[in-house]
């Protein structure tokens, strides 16, 4: 049964592309909605994972990497981030703190958010990969754009430093009623879920000619209770 007093909101995942945001999705929501392969451009719509804490429930969208496109699925996909992170009450930037501090790509974000007067909070992510000297500089560099609320370092794959983000990411929600069913992990019907899975399997087995534009149709479909 939904709680009586009850906070609702969206928070957009943002960056560039392969930093740990269908990770952290997949973490925070504690399912598999989302999939995670080391090849750029997995994700390529915006995806929707329900997270609910308390009297809290999150909508994470977990929008593909943001980057310079040059086909019109990549122009596609870079639209459908921005419009994931436009409408939301909160946009989380996940850095890969093993990468330069700002990149190309994470510089083309950033540049973005300050034409849009977009706030963010900042997740450093991969901590668990990285000497404490340099997280350290990382995070003086990306605190002099002067635009991220709060500044987190986690690990996306071991889950330190999550459960406090998450708590913060709770805070932000603003007071409304839930807007899916309590039980709810996810606006991905079921059939389209798996053909995702089946999609990244596909990027996985293949490496030389990885065909980005590929497109998986799922034609039958049963459950099992196991």
């Amino acid at each position: 049964m939904e709680p009586k007093s009850t906070r609702a909101g969206f928070i957009a995942l943002i960056g560039a592309p392969n930093t740990g945001k269908s990770t952290l999705l997949n973490r925070f929501v504690r399912f598999k909605i989302s999939i995670v392969t080391h090849k750029v451009q997995t994700t390529r719509t915006r995806i929707r994972g329900v997270c609910v804490s308390d009297e809290t429930q999150i909508v994470f969208v977990d929008t593909p990497g943001i980057f310079e496109p040059k086909r019109r699925l990549d122009r596609a996909m870079v639209e459908a981030a921005w419009q994931g992170a436009g409408d939301a009450d909160v946009v989380l930037l996940i850095n890969d703190v093993t990468r330069k501090a700002i990149d190309r790509d994470t510089r083309r974000i950033i540049d973005g958010l300050h034409a849009t007067g977009r706030r963010a909070v900042l997740a450093l992510n991969k901590i668990d990969l990285v000497r404490p000297e340099l997280l350290l500089s990382v995070s003086e560099t990306f605190s002099k754009e002067g635009m991220f609320d709060e500044t987190f370092m986690i690990s996306a794959e071991s889950g330190d430093g999550c459960d406090a983000l998450l708590a913060y990411l709770v805070s932000r929600m603003p007071e409304g009623p839930w807007l899916y069913p309590s039980d709810a992990v996810s606006d991905l019907p079921q059939r389209l879920l798996a053909a995702e899975v089946t999609r990244e399997q596909v990027m996985l087995r293949l490496h030389q000619e990885l065909p980005y534009g590929a497109t998986v149709e799922t034609e039958e479909w049963s459950e099992r209770e196991d």
